[in-house]
């Protein structure tokens, strides 16, 4: 199966989605990798556009160690709205990867960059098989079901405080070494993330929030938390095919 993952800037997809993107590649999935900014204003020593160089090369050599699909970005940071030449691109991108899994960020976080990219991904799976829905550049739509996923945002709330509960959970302690591992190579942020967000080390945060979530599951030591899309308009059938590929590795909250 054909994974696509989509997150905001460099580092989102390690800090949120990579243990679940590496599970999932073990059990045989193709994997593709797109930050929809290019995280231009992560620095406080470099120009943007020097930051957005550094930021890609980070992004690219993570893929590299895990052997994922690089995607290039399409905006700048504080760029990223939900617009339709940005949906456009955006569903180019999908009809030719034609992800049967699409993993993207909460629809509810603490950032509008987050939240427009979880967006722009929605709508582009959504039309992804509109005929006369035309993408930049032009694609023929692509007709294959596929079913779409949320992570738990950072902050594990959304923009009001509210505790966001995940439908079900990932055990991700095969996985969190080369999570970590795949963090690490943006190491471009941390002096960003200290001096403006007060993390002590992003690295130790990960980790954090991994056991955070581990305990909200009542089950596993580490986790990733995740909610399904409605399937209306997106797959023929509902289901749930990341639990089916991942057998043993999930608990549902309501369980």
């Amino acid at each position: 199966m054909v994974v696509l993952a989509v997150s905001s800037h460099p580092d989102d997809i390690e800090l949120g989605l990579a243990g679940t993107l590496i599970l999932l590649q073990d059990a045989g999935c193709q994997i593709h990798y797109v930050n929809v900014a290019n995280g231009c204003c992560g620095s406080m020593e470099h120009t943007a556009a020097e930051t957005a160089a550094i930021r890609r090369r980070e992004g690219m050599e993570a893929c590299r160690i895990m052997g994922f699909t690089f995607h290039e970005s399409y905006v700048d940071d504080l760029c990223l709205f939900y617009e339709d030449g940005l949906i456009r691109r955006m569903t180019a991108l999908v009809r030719e990867v034609k992800p049967d899994i699409l993993l993207t960020l909460s629809l509810e976080d603490y950032m509008e960059d987050h939240m427009n990219a979880a967006r722009v991904a929605v709508t582009a799976a959504f039309s992804r098989g509109i005929v006369n829905y035309r993408s930049i550049p032009d694609m023929p739509p692509a007709e294959n079901d596929v079913m779409v996923y949320h992570s738990t945002p950072h902050i594990l709330m959304d923009q009001m405080r509210r505790p966001l509960v995940p439908e079900f959970y990932v055990d991700i302690g095969a996985s969190i070494d080369r999570k970590e591992r795949m963090l690490a190579c943006h190491a471009s942020q941390k002096i960003w993330l200290d001096r403006t967000q007060g993390f002590d080390s992003y690295l130790l945060m990960m980790r954090e929030n991994a056991e955070k979530m581990g305990r909200m599951s009542g089950r596993f030591r580490c986790a990733e938390g995740w909610r399904r899309h409605a399937h209306v308009g997106f797959s023929r059938q509902d289901g749930n095919p990341v639990a089916d590929l991942l057998k043993g590795r999930c608990h549902f909250a309501s369980a």
